[in-house]
């Protein structure tokens, strides 16, 4: 089977859809893989490094995609301006096609497609499920995007991230604001925290707290019963009342705050507007806003996609394109996640397109021309088997009562004075028979077996492991007593036993210090 990779035409984007790297997996998936000469040359992916890989390179556009069985995409087809012709006319006739689609925004595309008769997978469509995440190229996209939105507010940002305190003076750090902690705006978090900045965070989502707070950061809440977690794990349209009191909390927020980034999107749905010209003014000359949804609207009223704007001294950055200006490593990604999918459809001896998987259906947007898309609602799981009652314990046997108690009793009065007879039999005897040195020793052995036991289970669990070592310290006592046992030159009981005890306390020692390291590496940053 064939693969295709054309070179992007949309203005400005640099990634691509394979990598050389991800050439050589589907070649050893079975596909044989045609590369449009410059395809990666943005990304810094070279045709030579691409036939390394074992690609084939094509230098005329329209060759490629007919003469390909699947085409590899990143964004959704467009009008080819070096070509005067749009990318579905080059599809041939019930083709193949995995890229971005985005096809509640992107209807005319689709129809266009479907008159082709082609099949199509739209990869931001893919269900947020556990054994697709590995398939998910919207979070791949989306947290390098936030990363970048960090990186470009630094630039424009006329301070330090942390604070700093030198001879001349010292500065706070910077406060950061991130809305929406999505996957974009985890990663947002991250690097401004790991710049030194005091980083604040708000989402519709209570699921999002634990999140936010594991990373450093702040998480405001408002004193309002709604949750706003929809379909897929993403965010959903809050009510009125709610939008009315996290309006408020922003304006409170960007009086306070340096830099702001949004991320506010809702599936299928233009992004909600969070940021007004009002709270922009608001903000102290030289913040930033990063509009992470500019491509959608933007969540700020002043937002321009992809330019950046001042308003009152306020930098709004509107790039839409975030993602491809880290190429090398969008891309990377991006190839990886494709690898997933085209493994999970079977490769290239077996590739189908499966409509009981239930990843490749979610995703599923034309099949030979036919609609697809919105997939059908996901059934709910079967319901869980009812447990059996659990079987109540059998009764405790009858307490003995009358003759058979007294009995009971007799036997349990005898063997406490037996058990005490045989244990002054054995000491008598060793007394008697056992030489001065041996008494000595089995009296010490005695006395410390007692302490030993009576210091172990008078430890409070949570202790154990600091305990571990004066265990060191004992077994390392030990050693030394066993390597002048066998250090005597002569071969009897006493210097085996001496290399017996050796090797024992050898390990507590050694397995004592593993683990007590493993324990202090936990509190390493």
């Amino acid at each position: 089977m064939k693969i295709g990779i054309p070179r992007e035409v949309h203005p400005g984007e640099r990634r691509v859809a394979a990598t050389p790297q991800t050439v050589r997996e589907l070649r050893s998936l079975g596909f044989d893989v045609y590369v449009e000469s410059n395809a990666g040359r943005w990304a810094r992916y070279s045709d030579d490094a691409y036939a390394g890989a074992g690609a084939t390179i094509i230098e005329d556009t329209a060759a490629l995609w007919s003469s390909t069985d699947l085409i590899l995409k990143v964004r959704q087809p467009e009008h080819n301006e070096a070509l005067d012709r749009h990318e579905v006319d080059l599809l041939p006739e019930g083709g193949r096609l995995i890229s971005l689609i985005f096809p509640g925004q992107n209807q005319d595309v689709v129809q266009r497609l479907a008159a082709r008769k082609a099949s199509v997978i739209a990869l931001d469509c893919i269900p947020r499920i556990s054994r697709a995440q590995k398939m998910d190229v919207l979070s791949s996209m989306s947290n390098i995007s936030g990363y970048r939105a960090i990186i470009e507010a630094s630039h424009h940002f006329g301070s330090f991230f942390g604070g700093q305190i030198t001879a001349a003076g010292k500065t706070r750090p910077a406060r950061v604001l991130v809305i929406g902690a999505g996957v974009a705006g985890l990663s947002a978090i991250a690097a401004a925290r790991g710049l030194g900045a005091e980083v604040r965070a708000f989402d519709t989502r209570a699921a999002a707290r634990e999140q936010v707070q594991s990373l450093g950061a702040t998480f405001l809440e408002l004193d309002f019963e709604e949750d706003g977690e929809g379909a897929g794990g993403y965010g959903k349209q809050m009510s009125a009342a709610f939008i009315e009191a996290e309006m408020a909390l922003f304006a409170a927020q960007c009086e306070e705050v340096d830099i702001v980034v949004t991320t506010a999107l809702i599936p299928n749905k233009p992004s909600p507007l969070l940021i007004t010209k009002a709270m922009v003014e608001s903000m102290k000359p030289g913040s930033v806003i990063v509009d992470l949804a500019a491509e959608r609207g933007g969540n700020c009223e002043v937002t321009v996609a992809d330019k950046t704007v001042e308003v009152s001294d306020v930098t709004i950055i509107g790039y839409t394109d975030l993602t491809s200006r880290l190429a090398t490593h969008a891309s990377e990604f991006f190839g990886n996640n494709l690898i997933h999918l085209l493994d999970d459809m079977g490769g290239g001896d077996n590739f189908k397109i499966d409509l009981e998987d239930e990843a490749v259906r979610g995703a599923l947007v034309l099949l030979d021309g036919e609609s697809m898309w919105p997939p059908p609602p996901r059934t709910a799981p079967a319901a869980a088997p009812v447990k059996p009652p659990p079987v109540e314990p059998p009764d405790d046997p009858p307490i003995p009562t009358g003759s058979d108690a007294s009995k009971v009793s007799r036997e349990r009065n005898l063997r406490r004075p037996l058990l005490s007879l045989v244990a002054a039999c054995v000491l008598a005897g060793l007394g008697l028979f056992a030489d001065g040195p041996f008494l000595q020793h089995f009296t010490v052995f005695v006395l410390s077996c007692f302490v030993g036991w009576q210091v172990i289970w008078s430890v409070t669990p949570a202790l154990h492991t600091p305990l571990m070592a004066v265990t060191n310290a004992i077994s390392g006592i030990i050693i030394v007593g066993g390597i002048l046992q066998s250090a005597r030159g002569a071969v009897d009981l006493a210097s085996i036993l001496g290399l017996i005890a050796i090797v024992m306390a050898s390990i507590n020692v050694f397995g004592g210090f593993l683990v007590t390291q493993r324990m202090l590496k936990m509190f390493h940053k």
